[in-house]
């Protein structure tokens, strides 16, 4: 198995993973009716979070059970959660001190050494939701005024960084400042369960007017001296980000193959006035491209990453950038990649969009789904949000899309299907081939039931009723009268299914 991954690896290493418009083929989403397949995603921020340092222990278990179970009823199923704002951890890490936003003072440890991380993931997975590391790749301080601990890097290597309107962050130029957070992703994927690793639109800072950043040394010694002209030191530090993507995806796929890599981009890739062909947007705001130094759409070409969600946050009908402008453009520049669209939750409901933003990006051919910012918009139900969410738009469970291109073959089918009484009630069970360091077995099982003479239709997420790791299902008995057929699947890591096995049932 590792031999395959091995050779995607290679291919990523050669550059040429540029055939991905033909090999990333994404489920297109069914016109008009309810998608089987969709990413939902909610960002969990805890960045300027104050309710976490106050918690024991206890307190958060029961938090974030609450959290995850309100989510999960509003459809949720995938948790993208912060782990490293300013180069420290909600995760015990040798690498990197634990967070101020964590306990209050970077370095102290929680009461127990309690694992938030790994808490999450193990409640996560129980619910078969995702759980995506988040981290801010450069930032060690958001404002300068960050008490660093005795472990953090800042002060074994303060040459590695330099201070930007206030922040303090990891110089992109330089080399060992990729070589420590490859290091830090590859801790990450090697010790913990997770499904991706995340990072947001915080690459280059953003640009202060009359504020140039302070890189000349290492533009001095890692671009000048390599051949870059001065005129050139965008291209120089686009290359720089280049290169760390490049190099957090190939740390991935030596550690965990089946784990993914994906950015939340600015909204806005480039305007259309500062493309020479006019290929941008017909927007006029801060740019990736060009303001970041963010080349996200060459990320997408060269297999580089594995999902896009570009946050689209702004209303339909913004005069410097439009909703519908923007979601046209992405759909349109997909490349063959996943692509999801980041909501701003606050600013829809606001508006009063929320069913005009779904509608309109669901009949899009390209788009598979959407992340919302931030889960505490839903968890607070602002404006009906959640209630919208579980009534319309995820009123049936939805399967995230298959990465078939790091994999497109089925698990095999469930063994020993078959019904029995159990002190529980009646209980329909199977057998699966399962094991949590071969990504290509089974990882969890859609229970679909269908009416007696009903044609079985899998694509149809109505008769969908339970999505589960468990190799069991407790049926709805009532009084062995009504005759329903069922058909369990098994589901890979990269969310490949296969057609399943049925059973016939008197319930």
């Amino acid at each position: 198995m590792m031999a395959k991954y091995l050779r995607l690896l290679l291919i990523l290493l050669l550059g040429a993973v540029t055939s991905c418009k033909t090999t990333r083929q994404i489920p297109q989403q069914p016109t008009g009716k309810e998608a089987k397949r969709e990413f939902r995603g909610a960002w969990i921020q805890t960045a300027f979070q104050g309710e976490y340092k106050d918690m024991t222990p206890a307190q958060m278990r029961k938090d974030f059970i609450r959290k995850l179970d309100y989510l999960q009823k509003c459809g949720i199923n995938a948790i993208i959660f912060q782990v490293r704002p300013e180069a420290d951890a909600f995760y015990k890490s040798d690498i990197e001190p634990w967070s101020r936003f964590y306990t209050g003072r970077q370095g102290l440890a929680p009461a127990g050494d309690f694992d938030v991380m790994a808490f999450l993931i193990e409640e996560c997975h129980k619910r078969n939701m995702e759980f995506h590391a988040w981290l801010n790749p450069y930032r060690a301080s958001t404002a300068g005024n960050t008490r660093f601990a005795d472990s953090h890097i800042y002060n074994k290597h303060p040459e590695w960084f330099v201070t930007y309107n206030k922040q303090i962050l990891f110089d992109p130029g330089l080399p060992e400042s990729r070589q420590f957070i490859c290091r830090v992703v590859r801790d990450i994927v090697s010790r913990y369960d997770v499904d991706a690793i995340h990072m947001d639109d915080y690459f280059y800072p953003y640009p202060v007017a009359g504020m140039p950043f302070p890189d000349d040394k290492s533009f001095q010694k890692y671009g000048l001296n390599k051949g870059y002209k001065a005129s050139q030191r965008a291209d120089w530090r686009r290359e720089n980000v280049n290169t760390l993507i490049r190099e957090i995806k190939r740390t991935i796929l030596l550690s965990k193959p089946w784990v993914r890599f994906g950015i939340s981009p600015f909204g806005i890739y480039r305007n259309k006035k500062s493309t020479p062909d006019g290929s941008g947007s017909n927007t006029n705001g801060l740019q990736n491209y060009d303001d970041l130094y963010a080349d996200v759409t060459r990320w997408v070409k060269e297999g580089w990453i594995d999902y896009n969600i570009p946050q689209i946050y702004w209303e339909i009908g913004h005069p410097a950038a439009d909703y519908i402008t923007l979601v046209k453009w992405w759909n349109k520049n997909a490349n063959g990649g996943h692509l999801y669209i980041g909501q701003d939750v606050a600013r829809t409901m606001k508006a009063g969009e929320l069913t005009r933003k779904m509608r309109y990006e669901r009949a899009l051919s390209h788009i598979s789904g959407n992340c919302f910012w931030p889960a505490n918009e839903i968890l607070w139900n602002n404006k009906g949000v959640a209630d919208s969410l579980k009534r319309n738009y995820h009123r049936y469970p939805a399967l995230i899309p298959a990465y078939t291109h790091l994999h497109n073959r089925a698990p095999k089918e469930v063994k020993k299907l078959k019904t029995e009484w159990t002190a529980q009630g009646y209980m329909l069970h199977w057998q699966a081939e399962q094991s949590k360091t071969n990504p290509e077995l089974a990882s969890y099982f859609v229970i679909y039931r269908f009416e007696n003479k009903e044609p079985v239709n899998l694509d149809d997420p109505s008769k969908i009723v339970a999505i589960t790791r468990e190799t069991n299902y407790l049926l709805p008995y009532d009084d062995g009268k009504r005759k329903y057929r069922y058909v369990v699947t098994a589901v890979d890591r990269f969310h490949n299914e296969n057609q399943g096995k049925s059973k016939k049932v008197k319930l």
